[in-house]
């Protein structure tokens, strides 16, 4: 198993913020589908104020740019993407077109 952890901004409007998380409660079936089908064994999201944080149990499979791939080729997951940029905002850091960004591990005890 690997785990990856990742981090994105949500729009800072307490509003936009409340919707996001009732998609979250009712995501679609098929997103899950695909999520477990690109190899995601487990997906967990925590919020602190606008800033998520995302932790992602994989099996020794999953790769980034395969998960990329098929979401490109499923129009429910683009849809749902579509969705969910109306809540979202990129990282300062972030490249253009850039959302969800892997976060590097700096400690384990």
């Amino acid at each position: 198993m690997k785990r990856y952890c990742l981090a994105l901004d949500l729009k800072d409007d307490k509003r936009l913020i409340e919707e996001y998380e009732d998609h979250h409660k009712k995501v679609w079936p098929e997103i899950l589908k695909s999520i477990k089908d690109a190899g995601i064994e487990r997906l967990d999201i925590y919020r602190i104020h606008n800033r998520m944080f995302m932790i992602m149990d994989t099996d020794d499979k999953f790769s980034f740019d395969t998960k990329s791939q098929m979401d490109a080729a499923n129009p429910k997951v683009q849809e749902w993407e579509a969705l969910m940029w109306k809540y979202q905002q990129a990282l300062p850091c972030a490249q253009p077109g850039e959302k969800w960004m892997l976060m590097d591990k700096i400690f384990e005890l």
